[in-house]
């Protein structure tokens, strides 16, 4: 059954012709290539590595990026591309993110014009993978604490330390790699290229979510990396935070295709099962306030992304802001798994149907590129010009 799409409140009036197009060049690749590997993708916790090079020929990595090969699309169209992916999961959907929004964006950014020629037309082309490290054992939310050192030595820099939880780490030609430079005490930026002596990166297994992404540990150990590899214009914590604002962007329009997913999938279902007096299920009550639960907070979902997406392409659009869009698309879409495997009955525990695989996979959409909790404190304080993180 073909997905027409979700929109109850004529959102596509909104979008123009090449918006439209280029969600249906998603959606037609989700389709047809994606959904009929995923389940065996998750089944087997391996990466779809045979779609890469489909994406990358679509335009799908570093899409809303300018030159080096890069589509160059709006942010509007990027954010249709990252929800027409995590309709089909989250971890295709987090492949691409991290490629484009996490290791592309501050080559783009932060990098020196060889970094840049270097770097991201193989990146674009899907010839090159990168990870993004900043995440360590012992600090997610609080990246300021970071552990990892970087001492200068020569013309060399020498970083020690441990990242985890490492979206694409173990299939990475490059990781960018965050640090604390002992000299000053600064954040910054170098790029790890797969092979430096002292660099290991190592899979986490035993997931239970995100099954078809690759996530992984990062070890360096006396790793020595030139001058060269250093982003020259990222100093401070500024600069990763940046990025992460990129990727939360994309995290917030990708969420609403695993909401809209599960949604589709109860809505279909509950429409052909029948019980008591061989009546479909649809027509019971409680089954509608579920259903009309689940389509009133995706409507409110798409026009707050799509609001982000306008405000971003203007250059308007602000940090606390993608934190609400972040926060409150990966909220709904958590419900809507739920609710729709509610709606499934005991079916809905089955890999036949794709409520579990989404359900599970939010849990980690929810935690990553910020938490509930932090983004709830970046909102309070743009209200209340008040930090609370401490």
């Amino acid at each position: 059954m073909a997905f027409k799409g979700v929109d109850y409140f004529a959102i596509d009036s909104l979008f123009g012709e090449q918006e439209l197009l280029v969600r249906q060049t998603a959606r037609r690749f989700a389709e047809e290539r994606a959904l009929p590997l995923i389940r065996d993708c998750y089944r087997e916790a391996r990466f779809p590595h045979e779609l890469t090079a489909e994406m990358a020929s679509l335009g799908f990595l570093g899409a809303n990026l300018q030159g080096y090969g890069c589509a160059g699309m709006s942010n509007v169209e990027y954010g249709l591309i990252m929800q027409e992916l995590e309709r089909a999961d989250s971890g295709l959907r987090s492949f691409v993110s991290v490629q484009g929004a996490l290791v592309m964006y501050p080559i783009f950014t932060f990098g020196s014009a060889e970094q840049k020629q270097r770097w991201l037309p193989l990146l674009q082309s899907g010839q090159a993978i990168g990870c993004f490290g900043l995440t360590e054992p012992d600090f997610g939310s609080n990246p300021a604490g970071m552990r990892t050192t970087a001492c200068k030595e020569g013309s060399c820099w020498v970083l020690n330390g441990e990242k985890t939880w490492i979206t694409n780490g173990t299939m990475a030609d490059v990781a960018l790699v965050w640090a604390r430079a002992a000299d000053t005490g600064s954040i910054r930026g170098f790029l790890v290229e797969r092979g430096t002596p002292g660099f290991t990166a190592s899979d986490i297994h035993g997931k239970w979510s995100m099954r078809a992404s690759v996530t992984s540990s990062l070890s360096l150990a006396d790793c020595r990396v030139p001058e060269s590899a250093i982003l020259p214009e990222a100093g401070g914590l500024k600069a990763p935070l940046s990025c992460l604002t990129q990727a939360r962007f994309g995290i917030g329009w990708g969420a609403l295709g695993a909401a809209m997913d599960c949604y589709e999938t109860a809505r279909h279902y509950a429409t052909i099962r029948k019980q008591f007096d061989d009546r479909p299920i649809a027509s019971h009550q409680l089954v509608q306030e579920k259903l009309a639960w689940m389509i009133t907070e995706i409507t409110k979902a798409q026009l707050l992304a799509l609001q982000a997406g306008r405000l971003k392409d203007q250059g308007k659009l602000e940090p606390a802001q993608v934190s609400m869009l972040k926060r409150n698309n990966v909220a709904i879409a958590l419900e809507c798994a739920r609710l729709s495997r509610d709606l499934l009955g005991a079916n809905g525990i089955t890999d036949e149907y794709p409520i579990m695989r989404h359900l599970c996979n939010l849990e980690t959409v929810k935690t990553y590129e910020g938490t509930d909790h932090i983004h709830a404190l970046v909102i309070g304080e743009k209200i209340t010009g008040v930090a609370a993180y401490k």
